[in-house]
């Protein structure tokens, strides 16, 4: 109840009391026969909105006023928390795009970075191929050469067996020695004779 109301009923009381109080010097009225009738007592009646009006107004005093005020700091302190927990979901999901932009940002990357090393390894192994391909063929070349080398000991070493072998076959054929003279004359021209 409002000071105004409190004010208003106080009035009402008064006036009330007025209109018994000249009512019981009068003459008696169809409201006082009325209101007897019922068992109200004018007086008691006044008395006690006149208690009832200074009840709500120690009610309203001492108790509604500062509950209103405890209310409204409570309804201010969750409208402060709610507007920072919204301030903190903005934060958050500005975070979030942050977070996801960064993590884009680092695919690309990676994904260069991966790029990078696929053409540095195809590089790398084109150049180890070449060095390869490279020390085969020098392997091959040194490999001929050790052939021919070997080839040319193997045919001399044969030329000099097919010579002792014609050596000892002549000899046995004529039954005598040959000079060295002559033993290199007729190796030389049996050889001759077998390169054609």
């Amino acid at each position: 109840m409002s000071q105004e109301e409190i004010t208003n009923t106080h009035e009402e009381a008064v006036v009330t009391e007025a209109h018994v109080e000249v009512d019981s010097h009068g003459a008696a009225t169809s409201d006082e026969s009325l209101a007897a009738s019922l068992g109200l007592n004018g007086q008691l009646f006044a008395f006690q909105l006149l208690n009832f009006a200074v009840v709500a107004a120690i009610l309203w005093f001492l108790i509604l006023k500062p509950l209103s005020k405890v209310l409204e700091e409570r309804k201010k302190v969750i409208n402060e928390s709610l507007d920072k927990a919204k301030q903190v979901d903005t934060n958050l999901q500005m975070s979030e795009q942050k977070y996801q932009e960064k993590l884009d940002i680092a695919k690309v990357e990676a994904n260069k970075i991966i790029e990078k090393a696929s053409e540095q390894a195809d590089q790398l192994a084109g150049d180890m191929k070449q060095k390869a391909k490279g020390e085969i063929e020098l392997l091959i070349e040194q490999a001929k050469k050790n052939i021919n080398i070997e080839k040319d000991e193997v045919m001399a070493g044969v030329k000099k067996e097919t010579a002792n072998l014609i050596v000892a076959a002549v000899e046995k054929i004529m039954n005598e020695k040959l000079d060295d003279t002559k033993d290199k004359a007729l190796i030389e021209d049996t050889l001759k004779k077998l390169e054609v």
